[in-house]
């Protein structure tokens, strides 16, 4: 039944328009599957990463810095709508502060970089199907974005859900476009091939690409990087984090012991009996911030030499075919990460960055920080820290969780610059002008309850 699943599997992204180096790669992930494999990587398989260079220690000479950032590409990931938080629309459209969302920040950062470097620097989005068109509508405002005859955007590919008991590709008649998936941001690489886009930058002139996700405004481009990267010689760069107790939940580099070849493993690839080794920030000490570097001409001659299959490693994701339907048919998602792919590259390299370099917005808990004194605003898209540690921020998720319900009870941020922890239990609404100093909490009592204008909270 497994051969008919993977034809069947095939035919349907060949008649959907999917470029064939994605029909490839998911051809090679489901024969994996079929196999048995799951994906895990063994604690006793890996060493901890734990000798790697620090931004903050280079130093590079300016005309090598501009000449780098001058070759350089900044691509964002896309793809996702921000359903976690309530969203329906993509997720760099939701405004961060001062009336701009992240594509605008995102845009600033990149003409402020080609401003102070004179160089072209263009800026790229991997999009889905569902990102696609409202993204390009909100960029259309700025005229002079485009580089040359460079396309802004190149679409995510799509692959089936597999049917959990068959592995046959799954039928949803009450919403087709439920029986499709994302192949996880590992589809990057191939979507670049197929796309025609890899081939259009290195024709242009260009050799590096910086690739964040979109809803990280700390990854800016970054001159002294770039020059670090092109002198390192490295065909692919990893920036990292060091862990705190905080971090446990994020991927991170190891060395695989077989070969000495630097790896990552996330969550999902990582057995239950071994989550302990994974969450230790002291074993672990550095995270992934999924702030990543390579050389496109490298790419290219590794995804002709692999028949557009780099190999990384498969993430199984079991799921149901409605994700707000748990009763729904329970299907497989095959997924890969992008990061994964610093094992294919001979010579890869990692550099640790400061935090200000990972800034992502997964929940209100850190739209809240962005959006708070606790950041500055610069004019080059930039959110600067006013304080040398960011408060910790818990709200209660039965009345923050989503953004409009969360914008409803906190209109206008309070004052965190002087806060250690904010902690919100029930359903409070915040007045103008709050204040909160040192830590803060608000306990649940039963009903909705409103914080006063000119309100202090803490000590």
């Amino acid at each position: 039944m497994s051969e008919a699943g993977l034809e069947a599997a095939r035919r349907k992204m060949k008649d959907a328009g999917v470029p064939t180096p994605a029909i490839e790669v998911f051809s090679h992930y489901y024969r994996l599957l079929e196999s048995g494999e799951t994906g895990l990587i063994r604690e006793d398989s890996i060493s901890p990463m734990t000798d790697v260079p620090f931004l903050k220690d280079v130093q590079i000479d300016d005309e090598v810095a501009r000449d780098a950032i001058g070759q350089t590409v900044v691509i964002k990931l896309n793809g996702g709508l921000g359903t976690s938080m309530g969203l329906d629309k993509a997720k760099t459209l939701l405004e961060v502060r001062d009336g701009k969302n992240f594509l605008d920040l995102i845009v600033a950062q990149v003409k402020a970089a080609r401003e102070t470097w004179d160089a072209r620097v263009p800026l790229l989005f991997m999009n889905s199907f569902r990102t696609e068109e409202e993204t390009l509508s909100h960029l259309s405002q700025y005229e002079d974005l485009p580089v040359g005859d460079l396309p802004l955007s190149f679409m995510q590919n799509q692959e089936p859900k597999l049917r959990a008991d068959d592995l046959m590709p799954v039928t949803w008649e009450a919403d087709p476009t439920l029986e499709w998936c994302p192949p996880g941001h590992g589809d990057l690489y191939p979507a670049l091939e197929g796309s025609g886009v890899l081939d259009k930058l290195l024709d242009a002139g260009f050799r590096f690409a910086c690739v964040s996700n979109g809803d990280n405004l700390g990854a800016a481009p970054n001159a002294t990087m770039a020059g670090w990267f092109a002198q390192s010689g490295a065909p692919y760069a990893a920036e990292v984090c060091r862990r705190t107790i905080n971090d446990k939940k994020g991927g991170h580099l190891a060395v695989r012991k077989a070969d000495g070849q630097l790896i990552l493993r996330d969550t999902a690839q990582t057995a239950p009996e071994e989550m302990e080794y994974f969450t230790d920030e002291h074993r672990h000490p550095f995270f992934h911030t999924n702030n990543l570097w390579f050389d496109l001409g490298k790419l290219r001659d590794t995804l002709r030499e692999r028949d557009s299959v780099l190999g990384l490693p498969m993430i199984r994701n079991e799921k149901t075919v409605d994700p707000a339907d748990s009763s729904s048919t329970p299907v497989i998602q095959i997924e890969s990460a992008m990061g994964a792919a610093i094992e294919v590259f001979e010579g890869a390299t990692a550099i640790c960055v400061e935090r200000d370099r990972f800034q992502p917005v997964k929940t209100t808990n850190e739209l809240l920080l962005l959006r708070s004194d606790v950041y500055d605003l610069g004019e080059d898209g930039r959110l600067v820290a006013t304080s040398d540690s960011s408060p910790e921020i818990d709200l209660d998720s039965r009345y923050y969780k989503k953004v409009d319900a969360f914008s409803a009870r906190i209109p206008e941020a309070p004052s965190l610059r002087g806060a250690t922890r904010l902690r919100v239990r029930g359903d409070w609404t915040f007045g103008s002008d709050v204040t909160v100093v040192g830590a803060a909490e608000l306990a649940d009592e039963g009903e909705p309850r409103r914080i006063e204008d000119g309100t202090t909270l803490g000590q």
